[in-house]
């Protein structure tokens, strides 16, 4: 079993930075290599889960929404415990709850790189409010 757990959520104005960080732990027993990729999505209230950004935590690959592309970055910690989003530039419709979702590349669900089915694991999620 895999637990996340998002922090660096806040307030911003526009024009503004963040770093959002994704804690992975395991249980003792967890297969190793148990979570590849990891991503980050958003969900703005009345709308869609919306997939922001991904990360081979064995390639270290990555893949950016176009909304984002160019503003944000997606990384990882050299253990693969952390994955970390460095949001610049943020715009008032950036505004949403963050969450950072994991895959079991054992699986059997897979709908795509940016399409939240595909994730087995979800943390709680941290938000974000960027003002005008």
């Amino acid at each position: 079993q895999v637990q996340l757990v998002e922090s660096g959520g806040g307030s911003v104005q526009a024009g503004g930075s963040l770093r959002l960080s994704c804690a992975a732990s395991r249980s003792t027993y967890s297969r190793k290599d148990d979570i590849d990729p990891m991503a980050w999505f958003r969900q703005a209230p009345g709308r869609e889960r919306e997939g922001v950004a991904v990360i081979g935590t064995s390639t270290g690959s990555t893949y950016y929404a176009d909304s984002v592309k160019g503003r944000f970055t997606i990384s990882q910690d050299n253990a693969g415990n952390t994955v970390y989003l460095q949001m610049n530039n943020l715009k008032p419709e950036d505004t949403a709850m963050y969450y950072c979702a994991a895959r079991d590349p054992m699986s059997n669900l897979w709908a795509g790189r940016l399409h939240a089915t595909s994730y087995n694991y979800w943390g709680q999620g941290t938000q974000v409010t960027v003002s005008s």
